[in-house]
């Protein structure tokens, strides 16, 4: 069996890593990560303390007694799935239109096209902060503001590769049979075109935890009690003097997931990129 390469399996080993322990930590935590602890004896404990109850605090607890380890694992649950579910289903929405526009070109191309243009002209910061200000702060308002501002480079990426693959002669040949338009766009087209997108959607993912943890952070997405990474952050802010570890821990745990998200999608894109070479090798 071939074996994954290093640049695939370290960034998906610390992933993986990353999703198990944010299952399995805030389930064996002795204490709801997300209710106030004892906050007379608990308060603001140092990394690798036990507390006068005998509980053992790898990272500390925050001004309310709260165990960090824990609250960072619940977070990232939260920041997971919201950068999954916010990418793949914006990648969704992307592909389908893209794939829409390069398939019937003409006026659909163009008013497709031109919304995505006008969408990628303006910051998408800008975007995420207009909309959650105007709907209820919330897990499902970040999605559906993360969807409905990053469809559309996936969209511009399918709609170039579906406008190189329709004029190939499979394409052809599977329409001199009698293929419907759909069947072929749908059965042939489509497949052939998902390799950019997928790595596309594997480097949103570390952009949409990002942004997430911004709005977060600034009030406009996941709100307290539960925590998020962004709102972890900003409650150690006030403490990063007496206890920098609140606002580190968290911190830290978004610069890995973010920066192991990002090199998993360059290592599936340079993957990709080689796997589309070696054929023309061969034949040379």
């Amino acid at each position: 069996m071939r074996l994954p390469r290093r640049d695939v399996a370290v960034p998906m080993a610390l992933l993986v890593l990353l999703a198990l322990g944010a299952i399995a930590v805030p389930l064996l935590s002795a204490d709801d990560p997300r209710t106030m602890g004892d906050v007379v004896v608990q308060r603001f404990l140092p990394p690798f303390t036990t507390d006068q109850h005998g509980a053992f605090h790898l990272l500390g607890t925050d001004r309310f007694g709260r165990d960090i380890f824990a609250r960072t694992m619940l977070a990232a649950r939260i920041s997971l799935v919201i950068g999954v579910l916010g990418s793949l289903l914006a990648g969704a929405v992307g592909i389908a239109l893209g794939a829409l526009s390069g398939w019937r070109g003409g006026v659909l191309d163009r008013l497709l096209m031109g919304a995505a243009d006008a969408l990628l002209a303006i910051p998408r910061l800008i975007l995420l902060l207009v909309c959650a200000a105007l709907w209820r702060p919330g897990t499902l308002t970040v999605v559906a503001v993360l969807v409905a501002t990053g469809w559309m480079a996936v969209a511009r990426l399918v709609r170039a590769e579906v406008l190189g693959i329709r004029t190939r002669p499979f394409v052809e040949g599977a329409a001199a049979l009698g293929a419907r338009p759909a069947r072929i766009l749908w059965r042939h087209v489509l497949p052939n075109a998902l390799g950019s997108a997928i790595v596309a959607m594997t480097l949103g993912v570390g952009g949409a935890i990002l942004l997430e943890s911004g709005l977060s952070f600034l009030g406009l997405g996941v709100q307290p009690p539960q925590p998020s990474w962004g709102n972890m952050i900003a409650d150690g802010r006030d403490a990063i003097v007496l206890a920098p570890w609140v606002a580190l821990a968290p911190g830290l745990a978004l610069i890995v997931t973010v920066v192991a998200s990002t090199f998993l999608g360059d290592a599936l894109r340079d993957r990709l990129a080689g796997e589309s070479v070696a054929p023309l090798r061969d034949r040379a």
